[in-house]
C-alpha cells in the first residue's frame, strides 16, 4: 500500500443509470451521478480501483433528489450534491435527455402534457422522469447497496424541475418533503389554461419554495402564462398562497435577497438554458450557496431525520434571507 490516505468524511459519487419506459430510443435512458458518504480505508482495493465504501455509521441514508430544469446539467448541481452528502444524505441528480416539445430534444424532468391539462391534471404526475429514477436507485449495485431509505426521499426541483415535483409528489408514496428554487406552480395557456392559472399543488408533504429577488426567468417566461412581465403578480408567492394548504407553519417561502434564477447552478452553462434572461445577482453567489446549503439541509434534517433542532434553525442568521410560514 502506498500513497497517502484520503481524508475521512470524505464524499464519494458513483454513476447509474435509469430506462424510462415509452421513450423512443436512443433517447430512452437518464444517467444518474450518486452521492454519499465514505469512509476511506486506505486499502490497496480502493487505490486500484478508485472505489471507496459508503460510511455504514449514518445508514440507512435518507435520499435526496435533484430534479433539473430544462437544459441544465447534472454537473451544475454537484456543488450542492456534494454538501448534502456530507451532512449525511445520500443525494442523486441526474440527466436525461430526451423530448421537450415540438421535436427539440434536451436535458428535461420529462413533463407529461397529457397530465398537465386541465382535464387531466392531478390525476396523475406530470414527471415523467421520477418513478424510473427512484426504481433504479432500488437497484443500484456498487458502495450504496443496501445503505439507501428509499421510504424517505426528498426532492429539491430547481425551476420546471420544480414545477414538476409541485404537481407530482403525492403520486410517490416515498417522498416526505418537497423543497424547489425558482419555481412556481403556474400553467402555459398553450396547455388550454386560461390566463394565469395557478392550480393546487400535488403535494402531501410539506413544502419550501426558495426563490431569489433577482430572478429574471420567471419574469422573461410571463407571456408563457398569458401575463404581462411587468403587472403581474409574483408567480411564486402565489403559488404558497394559492397552490399549498396550511400545515401549521411546515410549509416555507423563502426569499434571498440579491440571488437570481441561477443561483443554485454553479458554474452556469451559458450556451444552453435561458441564463440570458437572468438578472445579474447582486448577493455574493458563494454566501447565497452558503444559504441554499444551510436552507436545504435543516428542511430535510427535520423532514426526513426528524431532527427539531434544525427546523429551529431554518433560516436563521442571514440578513439576506426573509421567510414566510403557514
Amino acid at each position: 500500500m502506498t500513497g497517502n490516505l484520503p481524508v475521512a468524511g470524505a464524499v464519494r459519487s458513483l454513476w447509474w443509470a435509469a430506462r424510462i419506459p415509452g421513450a423512443r430510443a436512443p433517447f430512452d435512458t437518464a444517467s444518474l451521478r450518486v452521492y454519499y458518504p465514505a469512509r476511506p480505508t486506505g486499502s490497496d482495493a480502493e487505490r486500484l480501483s478508485g472505489v471507496i465504501p459508503a460510511d455504514p455509521a449514518g445508514a440507512p441514508y435518507p435520499v435526496v433528489v435533484l430534479v433539473p430544469g430544462i437544459n441544465v446539467g447534472q454537473d451544475g448541481y454537484r456543488w450542492l450534491a456534494t454538501r448534502l452528502a456530507a451532512e449525511g444524505f445520500v443525494a442523486v441528480t441526474y440527466d436525461w435527455v430526451g423530448e421537450l416539445f415540438a421535436g427539440q430534444y434536451g436535458i428535461t424532468p420529462g413533463v407529461d402534457l397529457d397530465a398537465a391539462r386541465p382535464d387531466g391534471y392531478g390525476s396523475a404526475p406530470t414527471i415523467r422522469s421520477l418513478r424510473p429514477v427512484l426504481d433504479a436507485l432500488a437497484k443500484i449495485d456498487g458502495p450504496v447497496q443496501g445503505l439507501l431509505d428509499l421510504d424517505r426521499v426528498g426532492l429539491i426541483g430547481h425551476s420546471a424541475g420544480g414545477t414538476v415535483s409541485l404537481q407530482s409528489a403525492r403520486f410517490f408514496p416515498e417522498v416526505k418533503a418537497v423543497a424547489t428554487y425558482g419555481a412556481h406552480n403556474m400553467v402555459a395557456t398553450m396547455l388550454g389554461w386560461p390566463a394565469g392559472s395557478i392550480p393546487p399543488a400535488q403535494v402531501d408533504s410539506a413544502v419550501m419554495l426558495v426563490v431569489g429577488s433577482a430572478d429574471g426567468v420567471m419574469n422573461g417566461s410571463a407571456d408563457r402564462y398569458g401575463e404581462d412581465a411587468a403587472t403581474r403578480a409574483d408567480p411564486v408567492t402565489r403559488t404558497f398562497d394559492e397552490a399549498l394548504t396550511d400545515r401549521d407553519g411546515e410549509n416555507l417561502l423563502v426569499r434571498i435577497e440579491g440571488a437570481n434564477h441561477f443561483a443554485i447552478v454553479d458554474p452556469v452553462d451559458h450556451t444552453a438554458a435561458r441564463a440570458f434572461l437572468d438578472q445579474p445577482g447582486e448577493a455574493d453567489p458563494s454566501a447565497v450557496r452558503s444559504l441554499l446549503t444551510q436552507l436545504y439541509r435543516d428542511f430535510f434534517r427535520y423532514h426526513l431525520k426528524a431532527d427539531t433542532v434544525a427546523r429551529d434553525a431554518l433560516g436563521h442568521g442571514s440578513e439576506l434571507v426573509s421567510i414566510r410560514r403557514r
